[in-house]
């Protein structure tokens, strides 16, 4: 790990879902000399900070002006963005999630800092064109939502510059853990499902459209957030790192094989019922999602530590049933 013990690392986004889990990961190999940048506005994402260590915070807003003056940064993790599959507002998207990108990145570069930015698998839209990070061809995906389109933007702009010979792009598939309670309508399945199943014994998924699958069975590549941290540090950390990398499981597994471990774990028999997906998702509804990680495997990476039943069972256990977040001090 010896790129991350040079200087400061800088987590945008830290305060968010994945980015305070990667700060955990962090802080567990006993990494804190961290500048953490978010917009912290007024829901309860400040509560997933509290147990980290780190050297400083900063408002987004105001990072790209203070850089200079924040230290010997030699790592940046590019976390933060609006996530939501929902918003509306292009203008917005475009800004926050285009924009401020390309201002960070050429700083990176700039610097001779090691710059890992998450993109999305949202940029693959319906897996038509394929879901493959060894393809030149960008411009043959079709995002089906403006999130999506807004990290393909910059997929595309670090391409046609040569900037992805330099940066590490991640395409996180369908994640899911601790620290994501702030999400509201973005929250996991999982999480959503605990809430339901804990106080009616019962959950609801929705309906297929789709003649190829059945209630259900639409199937997804879900990835446990501890797994997704883990691979973001190996790629941070392998120099020879370069370009778009798929971090997933490598193995896509219906919504019912997702919930059941739920009912499990709480003691309670399997009670699903299959409720009218909304107008506004259906047609840009995935109904599979499956990450090819041989790029990454072949990086030097030796695959996720959980299987999708564990990590349910330990997100249920020790995080959701406890209303515990990521704590350095506790595994």
């Amino acid at each position: 790990m010896p790129q991350l013990e040079k200087g400061r690392i800088l987590v945008t986004g830290g305060a968010g879902f994945i980015g305070s889990s990667l700060v955990w990961a962090l802080n567990r190999r006993g990494l804190d000399n961290i500048l953490i940048s978010d917009f912290l506005g007024s829901d309860d994402k400040f509560k997933n900070l509290v147990p980290l260590r780190y050297a400083d915070y900063v408002e987004a807003d105001d990072l790209i002006d203070e850089l200079e003056d924040m230290g010997d940064i030699r790592t940046i993790f590019h976390l933060g963005a609006c996530s939501a599959t929902t918003e509306k507002d292009c203008r917005y998207l475009v800004h926050n999630n285009y924009e401020y990108t390309k201002v960070l990145a050429e700083w990176a570069l700039q610097k001779n800092c090691r710059f890992v930015y998450a993109s999305s698998a949202a940029t693959y839209g319906d897996g038509a064109q394929g879901m493959d990070d060894r393809d030149p061809d960008l411009a043959r995906l079709r995002p089906l939502n403006m999130y999506g389109y807004s990290k393909h933007l910059f997929d595309l702009f670090a391409q046609r510059n040569g900037w992805l010979d330099h940066l590490v792009g991640l395409k996180y598939f369908n994640v899911f853990g601790p620290n994501e309670d702030h999400k509201g309508d973005m929250r996991s399945v999982v999480h959503k499902a605990f809430s339901q199943i804990r106080d009616t014994g019962r959950v609801g998924l929705f309906k297929s459209y789709h003649p190829d699958y059945a209630d259900g069975e639409q199937m997804r590549d879900f990835l446990y957030v501890k797994d997704a941290v883990e691979m973001t540090i190996h790629l941070a950390s392998t120099p020879k790192a370069s370009g778009l990398y798929n971090l997933g499981s490598g193995q896509a597994n219906t919504w019912v094989s997702l919930v059941t471990p739920i009912f499990e774990t709480l003691g309670l028999p399997v009670q699903i019922d299959f409720v009218e997906m909304p107008e506004i998702l259906r047609s840009k509804y995935q109904y599979f999602t499956q990450a090819d990680t041989t790029k990454l495997l072949e990086s030097g990476y030796g695959g996720t530590q959980w299987t999708l039943p564990e990590a349910v069972t330990d997100y249920v256990s020790q995080y959701l049933s406890t209303d515990r977040r990521l704590d350095p001090a506790t595994a």
